[in-house]
């Protein structure tokens, strides 16, 4: 009728993964590492190939490439000089109007200036 306190054991708790795998599991990393191997397979196949055909056609593209990068640095210079001079006429037309409303603000301090001499006189 006694029963110790220690005799019971408390239940463990565990965070492990299940260790056994269904029928369906072992299928899926099975047809996992099959598709690995055949796409790592193409994927060198490709590569080689790619390197061959960049080897065959750098020869040929070289005088090319050389020709289309002295054109576009002419097209590049044209369109710096033409959005500099874009740029320098939209500063000197900025300018201008800062001047003309620095004058027009001027002006009309100068006429409060001179209705205020008005009313004391």
């Amino acid at each position: 009728m006694y029963r110790p306190a220690f005799a019971r054991q408390a239940r463990l708790f565990s965070t492990s993964v299940r260790v056994r795998k269904s029928a369906i599991d072992t299928a899926k990393d099975a047809v996992k590492n099959v598709d690995k191997t055949v796409s790592q397979t193409l994927v060198k196949g490709i590569e080689t190939g790619a390197t061959q055909a960049a080897k065959e056609t750098v020869g040929i593209n070289a005088s090319k490439a050389e020709g289309s990068a002295s054109e576009m640095k002419g097209q590049a210079q044209g369109k710096a000089s033409e959005m500099s001079g874009d740029a320098s006429g939209k500063a000197s037309e900025l300018t201008g109007q800062a001047k003309g409303k620095a004058q027009e603000m001027a002006g009309k301090a100068q006429g409060k200036v001179e209705e205020m001499k008005g009313k004391m006189s």
